[in-house]
């Protein structure tokens, strides 16, 4: 058992400091910005919230953290009343936010003058993922804070590994949201293939999807796709913050990504849509408009 706190009580945080807490075991302190949200978590999994992510960090073996963005992040590690302000030396703090590498290499290097550890350790398999407690956990950073960590991250990961030094789990992210975008595109694009040619999906998904086409998206999207209904998990405002950074990075390292810029202005054509709290698999919805 250790003391651990959990800042950003989202979709996907709130479930994962709940299994910190249920299956872990551990000693949990939570903080969100709307502290209503953490009196929701401690009314439903006992533990305790703290008024600043100093003061939820404070004393703890480990802080892990699930907020919005690169601006979020700095904002709970670096503001006035951030957490980095309340770590004790030979901590760690374990970052499951999708962010930029290089804010992953500087919070990393402020860790280290501060003398605690930091892991970049972007998580994939959205709400259900996280509620079922079976994420997929991609680390970047130092062997033995990721060592001392990797245990607890286990109470919601069915895989969790370190990848390389800082910034190589956001780098991973980046690459698993990359795959994902061309993949959903496909699946949309082949769904409405088989409406306008009088196919049955039903039938056809169950003999493609026993062959080279088969894939996760296929198997838990198909369904809701060929019914138009989108509200099953990652949203298209998350999914296109995601590719910006993905683009970004692109930019800075020379990569070519032509499909991943254009399913993000197709996920943009979705937006104008209204389908902003759409799940990702809402592309279909601009092919059938």
């Amino acid at each position: 058992m250790a003391k651990v706190a959990f800042l950003g009580l989202g979709v996907m945080g709130f479930p994962m400091a709940g299994h910190l807490k249920t299956k872990g075991g551990h000693e949990v302190t939570v903080y969100n910005r709307t502290a209503a949200k953490a009196e929701t978590w401690v009314g439903q999994y006992k533990g305790r919230h703290a008024p600043t992510p100093k003061a939820a960090a404070e004393g703890q073996d480990f802080v892990m953290c699930c907020v919005g963005n690169d601006a979020d992040l700095r904002a709970v590690t670096l503001g006035s009343d951030g957490a980095f302000h309340g770590m004790k030396k030979g901590a760690v703090f374990v970052d499951h936010t999708t962010a930029s590498a290089e804010v992953a290499r500087e919070l990393h290097a402020e860790a280290t003058k501060r003398g605690f550890g930091f892991v970049d350790a972007p998580v994939s398999g959205g709400q259900a993922g996280a509620e079922n407690g079976v994420l997929t956990v991609m680390c970047g950073g130092d062997k033995e804070p990721y060592a001392k960590a990797e245990p607890v991250i286990q109470a919601y990961a069915r895989m969790c590994q370190l990848l390389g030094p800082s910034g190589s789990g956001q780098l991973a992210k980046m690459v698993n949201q990359i795959c994902i975008a061309g993949l959903v595109q496909g699946l949309s694009e082949g769904i409405h293939f088989a409406k306008r040619a009088g196919l049955d999906v039903e039938a056809l998904i169950g003999v493609i999807s026993k062959g080279a086409a088969q894939s996760w998206q296929m198997e838990n999207r198909y369904k809701t796709m060929n019914a138009g209904k989108f509200d099953f998990g990652f949203a298209v405002d998350w999914m296109r913050k995601d590719l910006g950074i993905c683009l970004s990075e692109a930019r800075r390292n020379g990569a070519h990504l032509p499909i991943t810029a254009l399913v993000d202005q197709f996920y943009s054509e979705v937006q104008k849509m209204g389908g902003r709290r759409w799940d990702t698999s809402s592309l279909i919805a601009r092919l059938e408009r």
